[in-house]
């Protein structure tokens, strides 16, 4: 479909209508739970763990001196993208290329389709076992389609569709190749970590966020956890092991108003609008 329309929904240019994941989908179910960002620091530590990540965003971010806006703006135009209109989802996969233009320096670039899709391979697998762990199962097909539906959204952001694996099964390998070969953190991929688990927020002690290294580790995998030197001991264990048999009855208990995330329930809002015009 050619041509752009209108802000109330229809489809941007380049974005045939098909490809967008909507209501009833499998990435609004997951990507509606707030309790997903308890796997951010996961992703985050998966992604800085390749050397050319870390590299970009040690020279070329804002980290280090705002690191809750950093994450804010992140979070928005993630969100943006699953739960906008297609006006919507255009203009955030716009915003984030152009941010990615200028990220360029000695042995990396950020347009390099291969770092972005190392990125986004960590978003995806974070946030299925994110929801698994603390929110509920998913089957094995629910997951299959939960990755086939962040192709397109992959696509806008210039990674080429057959740099992705064609399956679930396959994309697991490629976690797997990608943690055994050139996904292990340097100096500086460790120095971004020890922010992203003790980020500089004005007078508040680093030790106020000793419960995110519980979650953290647990969701990691082990030799990630290792590399970063996160503890992994018998108390640790047994934290990890509590959260993820209380969370999910507790936020099954949870009002939508709370658990959801606002673009979420903004997204479902509008939709059951549209619904109810149309009868």
């Amino acid at each position: 479909m050619r041509g752009e329309r209108s802000e109330s929904g229809r489809i941007p240019r380049g974005i045939p209508s098909s490809s967008l994941a909507g209501p009833g989908s499998i990435s609004w179910r997951v990507n509606r739970e707030a309790a997903l960002l308890l796997g951010g620091a996961r992703a985050l530590l998966m992604q800085v763990a390749h050397p050319k990540v870390a590299a970009g965003v040690a020279d070329h971010s804002d980290f280090e001196h705002d690191p809750l806006g950093r994450l804010n703006r992140t979070l928005e135009l993630s969100l943006a993208l699953t739960f906008g209109t297609p006006a919507e989802v255009r203009r955030a996969a716009e915003r984030i290329n152009r941010t990615h233009r200028r990220v360029t320096g000695p042995g990396y670039r950020a347009l390099d389709p291969e770092l972005l899709l190392w990125v986004d391979a960590t978003l995806i697998d974070s946030a299925l076992l994110t929801y698994r762990t603390f929110v509920g199962p998913l089957s094995r097909a629910e997951a299959e389609s939960y990755y086939q539906e962040a192709k397109p959204i992959g696509g806008l952001l210039g990674i080429p569709r057959h740099l992705y694996p064609a399956t679930l099964a396959g994309f697991e390998g490629y976690l797997e190749r990608m943690l055994a070969g050139p996904v292990q953190p340097d100096e500086i991929g460790r120095r971004l970590a020890r922010l992203v688990l003790r980020p500089r927020i004005g007078p508040l002690p680093g030790d106020a966020f000793a419960p995110l290294d519980v979650i953290t580790a647990g969701l990691l995998p082990e030799g990630l956890r290792k590399a970063y030197g996160l503890p992994w001991g018998r108390p640790s264990r047994a934290l990890f092991r509590a959260a993820a048999a209380v969370l999910p009855a507790l936020l099954k208990a949870t009002p939508g108003r709370l658990r959801l995330v606002p673009p979420a329930r903004l997204a479902e809002s509008r939709t059951n609008a549209t619904h109810s015009a149309s009868t």
